[in-house]
């Protein structure tokens, strides 16, 4: 590669650099790197070959492009942030200082990231645990318009619909998809294999396992408990019956209430806080105790059109 050095930046001399770009000290720019128009960049960043910077995205200090990246036109990105190798970021897109965007990470158009997020990392199971491996998966993709707090995990094999709303310290696991207008509120941990509906709510604190089927627009509140295992870690049958629940469309589960694994919660059911759920309900019945009991019809008013 020939470069050349001007105060003190070592720029490729294939590079494409407009005169209207600011260019921070220290930068080092790969060959075949493009920039549009009026890009700036902080001190001590490093564009591997092949990315692409859109016009009037601005990087902060010592931020790590690597080779094949395309960030979109207009993009905010905080310093000290990482992108991976062919990683894509949509227009208009913000992100927080100390974030980590893994290789072939897709983001669509006007999305927002918090500082010290982790956005589309493998996993890596215990040696003891009912997670299966595979090597093999697909890249994070997340739709337009979605907000992602601070300090939020996102594993790769993940897909998301537009404009999800994912809260600060939130983690969501591998090979789940997530629909279109879902709020996963902060500190909600949602485990693999788990699918979620569009304009479903996810409270502050929930534990979603593994292995589960969220339908549209279900409400779980606050710190909800949800399992997969009556085998509880022991016999390798638990494996063949491992099995979340079923929430069905529309279904209300109200605050530290308690899901056992392999339940089918009929659409339009309303549990009641605190109740433990130890078997399957019935349509529009409200669901109060521990263990739960059915005791009456849900009000018409309240169910979804």
């Amino acid at each position: 590669m020939v470069t050349k050095n001007i105060n003190r930046l070592f720029i490729s001399a294939e590079a494409t650099i407009p005169d209207s770009v600011i260019l921070g000290p220290f930068c080092v720019i790969g060959e075949g790197v493009t920039l549009g128009e009026n890009v700036v960049l902080g001190a001590g960043c490093i564009l591997s070959d092949g990315a692409t910077i859109g016009t009037g995205t601005v990087l902060g200090h010592h931020v790590t492009v690597d080779h094949g990246v395309v960030l979109g036109d207009e993009c905010q990105i905080g310093s000290h942030v990482s992108v991976g190798a062919w990683a894509k970021v949509g227009a208009r897109t913000k992100v927080g200082d100390h974030t980590t965007i893994y290789p072939q990470v897709d983001l669509g158009e006007d999305g927002f990231i918090g500082s010290n997020s982790s956005i589309g990392r493998l996993p890596k199971a215990a040696a003891t645990s009912t997670v299966k491996a595979h090597a093999d998966l697909p890249a994070l993709r997340i739709g337009k318009g979605y907000t992602a707090g601070c300090s939020v995990v996102l594993y790769s094999g993940t897909s998301y619909g537009d404009q999800v709303f994912i809260g600060d310290g939130a983690l969501v696991r591998e090979r789940c998809t997530i629909g279109q207008n879902v709020v996963i509120g902060s500190g909600v941990a949602v485990e693999n294999d788990t699918r979620i509906g569009e304009f479903t709510k996810i409270q502050t604190g929930s534990y979603i396992t593994a292995y589960m089927e969220i339908e549209d627009h279900v409400f779980i509140a606050p710190m909800v408990t949800t399992t997969n295992d009556n085998f509880m870690g022991r016999t390798e049958k638990r494996f063949k019956y491992i099995k979340g629940a079923h929430i069905g469309r529309g279904a209300r589960v109200g605050g530290a209430s308690i899901l056992l694994p392999g339940v089918e919660i009929a659409p339009e059911t309303f549990v009641a806080a605190g109740a433990l759920v130890t078997k399957d309900t019935t349509e529009k019945r409200v669901m109060i105790g521990f263990p739960a009991r059915d005791v009456r019809q849900v009000p018409d008013e309240e169910l979804l059109p």
